[in-house]
């Protein structure tokens, strides 16, 4: 039997998020309240930045068990990353073991966190991947798009890889929404169909965001 991920091992990462994220920059949250209160959810997380991650862990209003590349489990980050909740998944092939353990935090009625564009890049979430809408219609949770933004802007002075210390990092909760077509068909068909609704929801929220932000 596959082991889901700790409830509580997450809400210690999202205090441990709280700390660093507000300490060592100036995130601005926004529409934290649209997130459901209760029940699963998934975030879908726009990825430009090592530290979108765990900005997003830091001001969500609820515990985040995120997909993390088992790349980054190593040395003393992977018993860390697994105590706090986190799922390893491996890119390269079906995880089976990922994918029980994702379905296992929905059906717990927990937060999965995703990024749908699979690696870091514009952020801009133009190219998604099929793995998203089936968590999303496999696990009958809402979606709810979110945006980061400001993260990879520009460099630190002192630590190249991070962005600038202090600096403002915004973060927008869109509306959520059912990925599915309400039949809960698990077609090919039907995961094509739901990506592209998925997409489509996620580049309006992301301009909605940068108009709304700025940025």
């Amino acid at each position: 039997m596959t082991e889901v991920p700790s409830a509580r091992g997450a809400e210690v990462g999202r205090r441990i998020g709280v700390g660093l994220m507000y300490g060592l920059w100036k995130p601005r949250v926004l529409g934290a309240w649209r997130v459901p209160a209760t029940g699963p959810v998934i975030f879908a997380v726009n990825h430009s930045h090592n530290i979108d991650g765990p900005m997003v862990m830091g001001v969500a209003p609820r515990p985040t068990h995120f997909l993390v590349k088992k790349e980054a489990f190593v040395g003393p980050l992977d018993p860390f990353l697994t105590r706090i909740g986190q799922l390893k998944v491996d890119r390269a092939s079906t995880d089976r073991t990922a994918i029980t353990r994702a379905l296992g935090v929905l059906e717990a009625g927990g937060v999965l966190g995703i990024f749908p564009e699979g690696t870091r890049g514009e952020g801009d979430f133009a190219a998604l991947r099929a793995g998203l809408a089936y968590f999303a219609v496999r696990g009958g949770a809402p979606v709810v798009p979110v945006a980061v933004l400001g993260s990879s802007d520009r460099p630190g002075r002192l630590v190249k890889a991070l962005p600038p210390l202090r600096s403002r990092v915004d973060v927008v909760f869109g509306d959520p929404f059912d990925a599915g077509d309400g039949t809960g068909r698990r077609t090919r068909r039907a995961l094509d169909e739901a990506t592209a609704r998925i997409q489509k929801q996620l580049t309006t929220h992301l301009e909605n965001a940068r108009r709304l932000t700025g940025r």
